[in-house]
């Protein structure tokens, strides 16, 4: 009999284990696609599911059955789920190296355009006004 209330008390302290572990886990995934809607912005680059590349044109953050609008080239604009945007991909610092060569001066690599978010809807707008 005493070894019947030791299994139950058991059962009993691994149930509340669990339950508190899944409350965790579940308030953490809600923030983490809380702060995903919040920064998923017309003009900010993304990673989607299948490893493409691009910047949100339209996202809807309370509707999530919407499709989001992804330009993944200039002009080249495709609809997507929105949970299909898996993340959003921060600049990085970018280092130029200095090489120095026979008291030469030193040559720096070439700079890379990269637009803001700002001129990309600015370019967006000028392309919808054209068509």
């Amino acid at each position: 009999m005493p070894m019947e209330f030791l299994l139950f008390g058991l059962l009993a302290v691994l149930l509340v284990f669990m339950i508190f572990n899944t409350r965790k886990r579940t308030k953490a995934m809600k923030a983490e696609q809380e702060e995903k809607a919040t920064k998923t912005v017309p003009g900010v680059k993304v990673l989607l599911q299948g490893g493409i590349y691009g910047t949100i044109v339209a996202y809807d953050p309370e509707d999530l059955d919407s499709p989001a609008l992804v330009e993944i080239a200039p002009g080249t604009i495709i609809e997507v789920h929105s949970q299909a945007i898996l993340r959003i991909v921060e600049p990085k610092d970018v280092v130029v190296d200095e090489v120095v060569a026979d008291d030469a001066a030193a040559t720096a690599a070439p700079a890379v355009d990269v637009e803001t978010p700002e001129e990309t809807r600015a370019r967006l707008e000028r392309d919808a006004d054209d068509k």
